[in-house]
């Protein structure tokens, strides 16, 4: 199934929230920051989210997990969210976009990450989406799951590396926003390098187990793809839109994400191409040795063919054929059959057939 969605009953009022029973509990992290410093902090309560509106500061919860609906609905209604902007957190996947609500803006992109089993050539490349909300002074990060690719900004925050503690709450969406886009180019360079070996593989032994693995390595392509050219008009969209909460300075920035959206959707899809390719190559392969396998086949009917209608007609046993009854017959017979043999075995070899 390369695409399932989490959707309510046909006929649901809009905003009805979806909840997977896997779906892992929700673990909120904060960090609280500002030029001055930073403080960081395990949110356990509704409550403990006030912090979120201090106007001196910039505020980011990261929410990992979808597994209580009341929760999720309380911090909904803890930053007066738009029934129809929860349901786009929770429902995933959505398409990558970015919305703009009075005083918030949701920004929706996919994450893309490798897994160890991956890296050995045996997994899959994990992808899922986050959803970015922010306001004036806060950012809110949803995730389907545990872990993702955001400790370079986290670590930029608390080492006070860059601008980021200098700026407000747009600059760190720009931050995550470039951060989620440039993690994938490390796994376009991995598929980059699986496809690399599989074109050497495709001409030397072209196997079931390779075609697998080309079919594979296409439908994440596919995947991928599916999330990298919508994202190009999710941060456009954030460039554009007419909204206070992005400046001119973010703006900017979000020129260069832009266009490493582009680069990577160019790559995805050159790739995609190239496995295309590799399996029509593999098809041709396959093809080719089955020609092989026939010529050979057609060279030994034609070797036996004539000797078979020799041996045919002396098998006959004819009283008035002159042959039967000489002394030499059978040796002379086993030499016709071996120099008519011998010969065209001589002219195939001149043919070139077998070369």
């Amino acid at each position: 199934m390369l695409f399932r969605k989490h959707h309510p009953k046909v006929g649901a009022s809009p905003g009805t929230l979806v909840i997977p029973k896997q779906a892992p509990a929700p673990r909120i992290h904060a960090i609280h920051y500002r030029p001055e410093g930073v403080e960081e902090s395990e949110i356990t309560s509704v409550d403990q989210l006030d912090l979120a509106f201090d106007p001196g500061a910039v505020t980011w919860i990261d929410v990992q997990g979808f597994g209580d609906k009341s929760l999720m609905q309380d911090i909904g209604e803890k930053f007066n969210f738009h029934r129809l902007l929860l349901e786009d957190v929770v429902n995933v996947p959505q398409r990558p976009k970015t919305e703009v609500y009075d005083d918030q803006v949701l920004v929706v992109v996919r994450m893309v990450k490798i897994d160890d089993a991956h890296e050995s050539g045996r997994g899959s490349i994990d992808m899922e989406q986050v959803s970015i909300v922010f306001g004036a002074h806060y950012v809110l990060t949803f995730q389907e799951k545990y872990g993702d690719v955001l400790d370079p900004v986290r670590k930029r925050i608390r080492a006070k590396k860059g601008a980021i503690r200098q700026q407000g709450s747009d600059y760190l969406v720009y931050a995550i926003t470039d951060t989620i886009i440039d993690g994938y180019f490390p796994v376009l360079e991995l598929v980059g390098d699986q496809l690399d070996r599989l074109d050497e593989e495709v001409l030397i032994n072209p196997t079931p187990q390779l075609l697998r693995k080309l079919n594979e390595a296409k439908n994440q392509l596919i995947n991928l793809r599916r999330g990298i050219w919508p994202q190009r008009e999710a941060v456009a969209a954030l460039m554009r839109k007419e909204t206070p909460l992005v400046s001119e300075f973010v703006r900017t920035h979000l020129r260069d994400t832009f266009d490493h959206c582009v680069q990577t959707s160019e790559v995805a899809e050159m790739y995609r191409e190239m496995a295309l390719s590799l399996i029509n190559t593999y098809m041709s392969s396959i093809a080719n040795r089955a020609n092989d396998v026939m010529k050979v086949l057609t060279i030994m009917a034609s070797i036996f063919i004539p000797l078979t209608f020799i041996a045919g007609i002396y098998g006959m046993n004819f009283d008035y054929m002159p042959e039967l009854h000489s002394r030499w017959s059978y040796p002379i017979v086993l030499g016709i059959m071996f120099a008519t043999a011998a010969g065209m075995m001589g002219y195939f070899w001149r043919k070139g057939w077998f070369r």
